[in-house]
């Protein structure tokens, strides 16, 4: 049995979430972890001197537990399928011989601990003001507070990546701009070259 780790970083609105789902739904034997799932409670989450609360940091985030997570599947991806309900198929082209986790969130390059487990590293890009729109066009709970995307959410943005690229410089950037067909084409032929090459290995 071989496995495979996809990351799909990106900002805030930036289509990520849509590209792992349909990733996952496309290729067999995959399950998604969703690093959105592991924010802590609102009221553990930090403050700054604006008084802007700072979702985008790790420290708000139980990195932990996702990171265990991951170990979990890398050491039995067949049992955690089981236990998330994600339903194994044994007549996929792959069979039971590879499995795929993708990981997708905002920060996942930014934690040192799991950047080395990815074999393939993705992050989507749009400019700003497209960035700002679907924000704003976005329901949040907790909302936004006026002036929350100038003032926190793109400052922390670029502070996130600016760390990111200089720890990294194996990640394919790309254009959240695309179609969202031709970007899942464009990864899943990525993700499935990987694939057949470990298959062949």
């Amino acid at each position: 049995m071989k496995t495979v780790i996809v990351g799909i970083g990106g900002i805030t609105n930036g289509g990520k979430s849509t590209l792992a789902t349909r990733l996952h739904q496309q290729i067999p034997n995959s399950c998604l972890i969703a690093q959105d799932a592991y924010f802590k409670e609102d009221s553990v989450v930090p403050v700054d001197s604006k008084g802007f609360k700072q979702y985008d940091v790790l420290e708000a985030l139980y990195m932990d537990q996702m990171t265990a997570h991951i170990e979990s599947w890398r050491r039995d991806p067949e049992s955690f399928m089981k236990q998330k309900g994600v339903q194994t198929m044994n007549e996929s082209p792959l069979g039971r011989e590879v499995f795929v986790l993708i990981v997708e969130g905002f920060l996942i390059y930014n934690y040192r601990p799991l950047n080395s487990l990815y074999d393939k590293k993705y992050f989507l890009e749009v400019p700003y003001d497209i960035c700002k729109t679907r924000r704003s066009n976005r329901v949040y709970v907790p909302p936004d507070p006026p002036g929350y995307f100038d003032r926190h959410v793109w400052p922390m943005y670029l502070k996130n990546r600016k760390e990111m690229e200089a720890m990294l410089s194996d990640i394919v950037f790309v254009d959240g701009l695309q179609e969202k067909e031709q970007l899942l084409a464009f990864v899943y032929k990525d993700v499935m070259e990987i694939i057949e090459v470990l298959r062949e290995k």
